[in-house]
């Protein structure tokens, strides 16, 4: 069988030395599987987003059975905020609180804790943390909150986008001191940018984080 174009890419390959595994000292976290960037007709579509589900689910499933602890993220937004075009800030509008552009794809597994960020207009690209978007204040999620409640030291991190919500949720996790995986088969990129997503992917890298095959 030809390889597949993961196997293929050099800059993939580089980052490839290991496969994730999961025990009770471990979470992973599924950032923002929703309908505004998994489906096609969402309003901030990221291309071969679904791509990525099934083997999303496939890590659901195994994390669950070493009694991993799995979270899922979720962009929870006002209908007007600075955050987005319309407000003064550079998105379009996108899930907005109670529409389905908002809900988690109806094809995602969820089996864990759903963690909301920017329901008070803030720009929640890190599952861990949101940005003000008026006074820039650095606002915490529940989500650090709720790992070491459950004694974890240890994230995998799968979902989208490679180079802004799972970018910022890796970031976040190593400095805080969390070991953070990324699953590189199992995220998918905007790209607003030319090379943004080879941009993010070293930017963890350079930070501790171990980006891996699934």
């Amino acid at each position: 069988m030809a390889p597949g174009p993961l196997a293929t890419d050099p800059f993939v390959r580089r980052y490839d030395p290991a496969m994730a595994e999961y025990d009770p000292a471990t979470a992973l976290i599924v950032v923002d599987v929703q309908n505004d960037f998994a489906d096609p007709a969402g309003s901030l579509a990221v291309a071969r987003a679904g791509r990525i589900l099934p083997r999303i689910n496939d890590q659901v499933a195994v994390a669950r059975a070493a009694g991993a602890v799995v979270v899922y993220t979720q962009d929870w937004h006002p209908e007007s905020t600075p955050h987005f075009a319309k407000d003064g800030g550079i998105w379009p509008v996108h899930c907005v609180a109670d529409t389905w552009g908002a809900e988690l794809h109806p094809d995602l597994v969820v089996d864990g804790e759903v963690i909301r960020k920017g329901s008070n207009g803030e720009d929640g690209y890190s599952g861990f943390t949101m940005r003000d978007a008026v006074t820039g204040a650095m606002i915490p999620t529940p989500l650090e909150s709720l790992l070491r409640e459950r004694d974890v030291s240890r994230v995998v991190i799968c979902g989208l986008a490679t180079d802004y919500c799972v970018n910022a949720t890796a970031l976040d996790a190593r400095r805080l001191g969390f070991e953070t995986q990324v699953l590189m088969n199992a995220v998918a990129a905007v790209n607003l940018q030319p090379g943004d997503a080879e941009r993010a992917l070293t930017a963890m890298a350079d930070a501790g984080a171990e980006l891996v095959g699934t």
